[in-house]
């Protein structure tokens, strides 16, 4: 898309791009993209409920068939929430057959979260259905667009981490 120059030769968005700063605040890019992982996140739990699964039950799972056995503090740090949350979902799936807790033999205070053969059937299903709703989701949109969209998303993360610090920092100064 490019811009057209208007009556005083100043480059004008096409129509129906506004400039995003003009637009109200509930219309700006950050709140387009919470509204975009919403709408990501409610699309997966619909797909995933056939599989009586959520889409953070589904992406524990998952990653316990990729690199498990691994104890739970791992699998909180690879999913970004805490412990207590972690473990009420390895409850969830353990009551259902999907993972086993293990004794770590190399420390007896770690239990490990081990894939049951259940789980690992399961699985497979739960990986068919990110690649089917994948290409539903990137219809229409280039790789080039999605490169370009992955390395902003990147930059405005490391923009989020450095204000956050530098937030916390100047909280704890005196």
């Amino acid at each position: 898309m490019s811009a057209t120059n208007g009556a005083n030769g100043a480059a004008t968005a096409p129509a129906g791009l506004e400039h995003e700063l003009d637009a109200p605040p509930w219309r700006r890019v950050e709140s387009t993209l919470m509204a975009t992982a919403n709408a990501i996140r409610a699309a997966y739990d619909e797909r995933l409920a056939d599989l009586g699964l959520t889409l953070s039950l589904a992406s524990l799972l998952a990653y316990v068939a990729d690199y498990g056995p691994v104890s739970q503090t791992r699998v909180a740090e690879h999913l970004g929430q805490g412990r207590a949350v972690t473990g009420t979902q390895i409850d969830r799936l353990e009551a259902l057959g999907h993972v086993e807790r293990r004794p770590d033999p190399r420390d007896r205070r770690v239990w490990l979260v081990a894939i049951t053969p259940d789980g690992l059937d399961l699985s497979v299903s739960i990986a068919d259905v990110d690649r089917v709703l994948r290409a539903e989701l990137r219809a229409g949109i280039s790789r080039a667009d999605r490169q370009t969209l992955a390395a902003t998303l990147v930059r405005l993360q490391q923009n989020l981490h450095r204000s956050t610090n530098q937030s916390h920092h100047q909280g704890a100064t005196p």
